[in-house]
């Protein structure tokens, strides 16, 4: 059943992620064939509540209106120390009566703090995963996925996550053809490929740690060359084995990891800059062919290279 369904805000409200609440689940598109939702808006109280954009939102109930919800959708807000017992009471109540919670954001917070992450997996965005995971070390943060389903309990990476997830949901509950009308009227793909790895920003280190930053800028530069550990050690005037200890030192990684990471850092600059064939890239990167590229790809960021290059390039 998914009919009932109460987007949660708290003050700093997200304009955006409330937004895909909205679009998804607050609009009728009965005239289309598509089923329609009994939405409400909800918060810790009725009334105005401010956004971090400027405005405020009218909220016309508090927490009693979740009673009974068959879905309740926790937006983005500022995160807090402590968050509102009744509020969160009734989320857990949502989940006790047999109802689904999901959240856009750092809305996953409030489900940890309601007790609802306990024993399960689930993620944010990927700037606040490492603070969901300290705070709340009952549960398994997965910081690369768009969205985890750990039934009843859903949970969306950053901002735009949010409608995967509750397309996903459609999916599972209304039925495919039900998720891609609401995806077509929104003008987004009904499923996404890969996961948020692919949309963190990280830039190609400079050199760090005082006796193998050389090795490590000529590695940058000859991403092609292969290279074993003895031939490594060589180069820097160590044993192997004293090699791959201060290797972990400094890099907080094997040799072969930290080299197949630049491998992939340089891929997608490349994806991102140029028009060379996935094959020639693979080339340049030292990976040797595509399918060896595809298969650290896909390990490393959660999709292929062709679909980041449709995702990111810029030429």
């Amino acid at each position: 059943m998914l009919k009932n369904v109460v987007a949660v805000v708290l003050e700093e409200v997200h304009p955006f992620e409330l937004g895909v609440a909205c679009e998804v689940f607050g609009l009728d598109r009965t005239a289309d064939g598509l089923p329609g939702y009994d939405f409400a808006l909800a918060g810790a109280r009725p009334g105005p509540h401010a956004t971090h954009s400027g405005f405020a939102v009218d909220v016309p109930y508090g927490p009693e209106r979740l009673a009974g919800a068959d879905l309740a959708v926790v937006t983005a807000s500022g995160i807090r120390e402590r968050y509102p017992e009744p509020l969160l009471e009734a989320l857990r109540a949502v989940v006790a009566g047999g109802g689904r919670v999901l959240s856009i954001c750092s809305g996953a917070f409030v489900l940890g703090a309601a007790g609802l992450l306990d024993g399960r997996r689930s993620t944010t965005h990927w700037r606040h995963s490492d603070e969901l995971a300290e705070r709340f070390p009952d549960t398994v943060v997965e910081p690369d996925v768009l969205y985890v389903d750990d039934d009843p309990v859903i949970t969306s990476a950053g901002t735009a996550a949010g409608i995967d997830a509750c397309l996903h949901l459609v999916r599972k509950v209304q039925g495919a053809e039900v998720a891609r009308g609401i995806a077509r009227r929104m003008v987004v793909a009904p499923h996404r490929e890969g996961g948020q790895a692919q949309f963190v920003n990280r830039p190609l280190p400079e050199g760090g740690g005082d006796s193998l930053a050389p090795l490590l800028d000529w590695l940058r530069h000859h991403p092609d060359q292969e290279a074993s550990v003895e031939q490594l050690a060589a180069r820097v005037h160590m044993s192997p084995r004293t090699f791959a200890r201060r290797f972990q030192q400094e890099t907080g990684t094997t040799p072969h990891r930290w080299l197949v990471g630049q491998r992939v850092l340089l891929a997608q600059r490349l994806l991102e800059s140029t028009t060379e064939s996935v094959d020639a890239i693979a080339a340049r990167c030292g990976f040797g062919n595509a399918a060896a590229l595809r298969h650290h790809f896909g390990r490393r960021l959660g999709t292929t290279p062709l679909a980041y290059r449709r995702c990111f390039s810029d030429v």
